[in-house]
């Protein structure tokens, strides 16, 4: 792991501590709560409190904004049915992201069945970043899908020629010193990607769309919060209907509605001008870039995708939130 990338995930999981912190502040006085103390909590917890006092509060204000809007677009955050209808906080662990999980903290009501989930993130958009290497069958893992013996033929000797590097300099070898390695690995990795994803459309194409973006933009509904510098972004991702759901008569606020799924992929290409980038094109407003890197500056037989969500329905319930320092 970078040091960028572990610092965004002490700013991440500080900022889901922060949300867990304010639910149960706001929420105390109107419900009953217990919050799940796994070891995903106190990963969190030992986050935040590693962080200075002056991003600790920065982040407990921008989620008391977060936690006050979503108390209005949810009233089953603050109305129960009785006293046993404990409302209780859990912190998910990273696992779940493998399954297409992407929430962080659930608030559950198990009397209700009810859920709901936050993903929270800190200054980035990024969908995913899902690695492809010669053992990883993305077509399985992502689709449910197996991928095709030629797809694997046509990068696993491109991934074992870096893994032999990576063992015979002792990994230090670094990516700069392979020279052109954008046309050598990065091209024929990403056409061999494109391809596999065009047969597998073609041979499933009322599933891989659909199956695409709940693996990637994530397959249980969920609120996604963005901690900006000055401003909170909430997004509804209500792809199953499960959110913003009434209590008795108490209505939401505001209504995030249905986002419908696509159900086709229009086109899969490179990006113009790019060979590092692929967009896949869908129906229903939705469009997706999956640019290749490599995750370290030395050789490693895997490579990374940085996953972004170019384009979603219009019907994608987003809400700006402006933060005021008083």
């Amino acid at each position: 792991m970078t040091t960028l990338e572990s610092k965004q995930m002490t700013t991440g999981k500080s900022f889901e501590y922060a949300l867990l912190v304010q639910f149960e502040e706001k929420l105390r006085d109107k419900t009953n709560i217990e919050v799940i103390k796994n070891s995903a909590f106190e990963i969190t917890k030992g986050c935040f409190e590693n962080v200075s006092a002056t991003e600790q509060s920065e982040y407990l204000l921008s989620a008391s904004f977060s936690v006050n809007f979503l108390m209005d677009i949810e009233p089953r955050l603050s109305n129960d049915i009785g006293k046993n209808d404990i409302l209780q906080f859990e912190i998910l662990s990273d696992n779940y992201g493998k399954s297409g999980d992407v929430r962080d903290v659930l608030a559950i009501r198990l009397l209700q069945k009810w859920e709901i989930g936050v993903s929270a993130k800190n200054n980035h958009h990024a969908v995913k970043h899902s690695r492809l290497s010669s053992n990883i069958d993305f077509g399985e893992k992502w689709l449910g899908i197996k991928t095709s013996k030629e797809y694997f033929n046509t990068v696993t000797p491109i991934f074992n020629n870096l893994d032999k590097i990576r063992k015979e300099s002792g990994a230090k070898k670094k990516w700069s010193e392979l020279g052109d390695y954008h046309s050598t690995i990065y091209v024929p990795i990403l056409k061999a990607f494109i391809k596999e994803l065009k047969n597998l459309h073609k041979n499933n194409p009322t599933k891989i769309a659909s199956n695409l973006v709940a693996y990637l933009v994530g397959n249980k509904d969920f609120y996604k919060v963005i901690k900006g510098k000055n401003s909170v972004e909430i997004h509804a991702y209500n792809l199953n209907g499960t959110l913003n759901l009434p209590f008795k008569n108490i209505l939401p606020k505001y209504k995030t509605p249905k986002v419908p799924l696509p159900t086709e992929i229009i086109d899969i290409s490179f990006k113009e001008d790019s060979n590092t980038t692929a967009i896949v094109t869908m129906d229903n407003d939705w469009t997706l870039s999956f640019r290749i890197h490599n995750a370290s500056s030395r050789v490693e037989s895997s490579l990374k995708f940085d996953i972004n969500l170019l384009k979603s329905p219009k019907k994608l319930f987003k809400n700006t939130l402006n933060i005021s320092h008083d």
